[in-house]
């Protein structure tokens, strides 16, 4: 596999061609089966997701369906699309003073519009994740995830298949979205204007239909997660429980 960092993007302003932009940086260098890892902030910015920062806990809440746990002035929340993530992913960086961005409304298809324009421009068969930053339960620090997806299959389903003993496996679903953003966050820069990257050597994933599930595979449903809530959340759930269940049994 090869990865490595599209050079000469511009600072990207609402109403920007994104497709037109990028596809001119990375012209006469794309091959069959190249994938391109898009930050999402320039996707956020050619779409005119930008508020005030006065507005940015309205804004958090305004993206929240659902908050997991708040500790301080932290919030995780997940948003209309299942991601859980800080904030609703409402970022104050790499963005004009006294403004946030919002995430794409809709990752999916920004990465579908995006593949779909380069595909037609160059007339090969490509793949596009959106990237954003998350944190991670379990572990310190950060690293980038797919939010959208197009032409990419980014869960590899191998369950039923069997390991290089000949054992069932029951579980395994290698998360290939995420560790291709992964790995090109390796190569894209924070604070140096190169937000792109191009993976090469992943064609078992690119995928002829564009038209499919994006990134969603990827998401896990509150209902099927067993940490759907922060530690003191959780418990005071359990509590509010046990009280209403103790007062049932006196009245009964």
């Amino acid at each position: 596999m090869q990865v490595w960092a599209v050079e000469g993007l511009p600072e990207f302003r609402p109403g920007d061609d994104l497709a037109a932009i990028i596809g001119d940086a990375v012209a006469g260098t794309l091959e069959h089966g190249d994938i391109l890892a898009v930050t999402s902030k320039i996707v956020s910015k050619a779409e005119g997701r930008v508020v005030t920062a006065a507005d940015r806990e309205e804004a958090i809440t305004a993206e929240t369906v659902r908050v997991v746990a708040t500790r301080g002035q932290t919030r995780i929340v997940q948003n209309e699309w299942g991601q859980v993530m800080a904030a609703a992913g409402v970022d104050s960086s790499n963005t004009d003073e006294g403004t946030v961005l919002l995430l794409p409304e809709n990752p999916d298809r920004s990465a579908r519009d995006l593949c779909a324009a380069l595909r037609e421009r160059f007339g090969i068969r490509l793949g596009v994740i959106v990237t954003d930053t998350f944190g991670r339960p379990w572990r310190d620090g950060q690293t980038d995830v797919a939010i959208g997806a197009a032409g990419v299959r980014v869960l590899d389903d191998l369950r039923g298949t069997a390991d290089a003993s000949g054992r069932e496996l029951h579980v395994t679903q290698p998360a290939v979205g995420d560790e291709i953003a992964a790995a090109a966050d390796l190569v894209k820069g924070k604070a140096n204007g190169t937000p792109v990257a191009v993976l090469r050597g992943l064609d078992r994933y690119v995928t002829d239909e564009i038209e499919a599930e994006g990134a969603q595979p990827l998401v896990r449903r509150a209902e099927s997660d067993m940490f759907r809530l922060g530690t003191d959340e959780a418990w005071d759930e359990g509590y509010r429980a046990g009280l209403i269940a103790r007062e049932d049994e006196r009245e009964g």
